[in-house]
């Protein structure tokens, strides 16, 4: 007797028990002059909010250097959890659960040598995460100009108006306006 592979399943929502972490979203030392904020909301195929999913950020430190920083994440020294960032050291990495609204944002340093901010969406019904990038210069990048114009658009945070330090950045799971995902091999 043979069987059919069983089906491939969802994974989630269980983000919000072991993922995400004190200061996660905080990847910009505590009071650096140079800090943005990237926010944003989640949505799904009818365009409405995901309240739980995961935006993890990756980017260059501001001189471009791609290193990270090791040993700035704080663990209890009993549980060995994660209790949050030393406030003080740049690692380029962040992670932040969405709200109940599916808004998210992370406060970072620019990018060096980069226009963009990497981005990997965590959600429910998603057999695997999907990758993005949230572009805070849009001129003069290989892959931007090789899409058309309505889909280039996806990808880039809009300034936020009155607040240059500020960008929005939504992400569509699915649509007429799906946010471009990139696929690496």
């Amino acid at each position: 007797m043979s069987f059919a592979p069983t089906p491939s399943q969802t994974v989630g929502p269980f983000y919000g028990y072991a993922l995400p972490f004190a200061g996660g979203p905080e990847v910009a030392p505590a009071g650096h002059p140079d800090t943005i904020t990237l926010h944003g909301y989640v949505y799904d195929g009818a365009g409405d909010p995901v309240p739980d999913a995961l935006i993890e950020t990756w980017q260059p430190a501001p001189d471009g250097s791609r290193t990270g920083a090791p040993g700035s994440l704080r663990h209890d020294p009993v549980t060995g959890e994660v209790v949050g960032r030393d406030g003080v050291t740049f690692t380029g990495f962040g992670r932040v659960p969405t709200d109940p609204d599916g808004h998210f944002a992370v406060r970072t340093l620019p990018p060096g040598g980069v226009a963009y901010i990497s981005i990997t969406v965590f959600a429910r019904g998603l057999l695997h995460h999907l990758f993005t990038r949230a572009y805070l210069d849009p001129s003069g990048d290989a892959l931007l100009d090789s899409l058309a114009p309505e889909r280039r658009a996806t990808l880039v945070a809009a300034p936020e108006p009155g607040s240059p330090a500020t960008y929005r950045f939504d992400i569509r799971l699915q649509g007429e306006d799906e946010t471009v995902f990139l696929e690496f091999t």
